[in-house]
């Protein structure tokens, strides 16, 4: 039953980490250009609406490298708790990797996106400003930030 619980709240935890990095870091600081997360804002998005949700760049397995980077240091920044909490702490390596799978498949097949994470491709086809999450929108449930084509931004 503990485990269960781990996995529980490492799912929470990983996806309110998600919603925060992507809304306050990736789109807060990112869009200010001397910033090294401008990558995100000024060159994923640009990409991904030029090319109608994809993003050629996720052709090669290691695509964005910055994103690479950013998930690796995430993972060996929580890698302490492994020791005390090793459920919770797997549960979060693993949702890195859900995440980036997730990710660069929505941008190699934007059909698929569409119909398996429409939030994602609403975040950048519809409301970039809104949608944060990728994996599942839970918190932007939660916090209100969910919204679907059509809806006032």
């Amino acid at each position: 039953m503990e485990a269960v619980f781990a996995v529980f709240v490492g799912l929470l935890y990983a996806n309110f980490l998600e919603w925060n990095i992507h809304k306050y870091i990736l789109h807060g600081f990112g869009k200010k250009r001397s910033s090294i997360w401008s990558f995100h804002f000024h060159e994923h998005h640009k990409t991904v609406r030029k090319w109608e949700g994809g993003d050629p760049q996720y052709l090669n397995m290691f695509g964005s490298v910055p994103e690479l980077r950013a998930l690796l240091l995430l993972t060996i920044s929580h890698l302490p708790l492994l020791f005390f909490f090793p459920v919770f702490t797997g549960t979060l390596m693993l949702y890195s990797v859900v995440y980036y799978v997730l990710h660069r498949k929505s941008h190699l097949d934007p059909t698929w996106a569409k119909r398996w994470l429409p939030w994602h491709w609403d975040h950048h086809m519809h409301h970039q400003n809104h949608n944060w999450c990728v994996v599942f929108p839970l918190f932007d449930y939660i916090l209100g930030t969910r919204k679907k084509p059509g809806a006032v931004q």
